[in-house]
């Protein structure tokens, strides 16, 4: 059971970065570091729609679950795509299960081996479409109770608004331009997370921490950051050139 106080605290920090220039990469990492966290959930991750209508990874916490939500793309079956193509929650109680690979016999084969057996998916709604969705993931078989199912909705669609929020884009636009500014954003950030793992032999996780806090520390907007390290290193010596974080 999420206990009011942190329930509050969440969305009170969700809220916090809602100002002008916001990020959106960082805002729908945040929000999928939380989902995950108030679903009592081991990983979260978010999908968007491009201006095509294909669905395209845009963050996951822990970022190493980004190679499932690509798989899940790639293969064209999984939570999400169900989800976004129907337009309602759709909820995997154990992966491993004869139902299960029948239903997504790619995606649930990788998922167990990747030590996932629950995957539940939330559609990202604006009017009558939808726009992407929201994933939450746990080790054990686990269904999500009716608060914990509330508030990752809830998280869904925050994440719409946050979307839809940039000011300067008339609304005709938002779908358009926001998305694919994102997507945009979101390579950059994988360019730089490999650039760092390899040059600093950590893993990915780690390489997206010290983008993320060196970004926070040095009030730089992520994917700035992120562009800044894959086309000038020397730039950025004390990020680039920085021990690794620990475990």
């Amino acid at each position: 059971m999420v206990e009011n106080e942190q329930l509050a605290e969440v969305f009170v920090e969700i809220a916090d970065t809602l100002v002008d220039d916001f990020d959106v990469i960082e805002f729908l990492g945040l929000l999928a570091e939380r989902a995950a966290q108030l679903s009592a959930s081991s990983a979260g991750g978010l999908v968007l729609a491009d201006p095509r209508g294909q669905l395209q990874f845009v963050a996951a916490s822990p970022e190493s679950v980004n190679l499932l939500e690509l798989f899940e793309l790639q293969s064209q079956e999984g939570p999400c795509l169900e989800c976004y193509r129907l337009g309602v929650p759709t909820y995997a109680l154990d992966l491993d299960t004869a139902e299960a690979r029948t239903r997504w016999p790619s995606f649930a084969e990788r998922a167990v081996r990747l030590g996932l057996r629950s995957a539940h998916a939330f559609p990202l709604r604006h009017r009558q479409k939808v726009i992407g969705a929201l994933n939450v993931c746990s080790a054990a078989p686990r269904s999500l109770d009716e608060p914990e199912a509330t508030i990752v909705q809830a998280l869904a669609d925050v994440a719409t608004i946050g979307i839809l929020q940039e000011r300067t884009i008339r609304a005709g636009e938002v779908l358009t331009e926001q998305l694919q500014a994102a997507l945009v954003s979101r390579v950059s950030i994988e360019q730089a997370k490999g650039a760092l793992a390899r040059s600093m032999n950590i893993d990915v996780d780690q390489a997206f921490t010290m983008l993320r806090n060196y970004a926070r520390a040095n009030n730089h907007r992520l994917s700035e950051l992120a562009r800044g390290v894959v086309s000038d290193p020397a730039r950025f010596p004390d990020l680039t050139r920085a021990d690794p974080p620990g475990p």
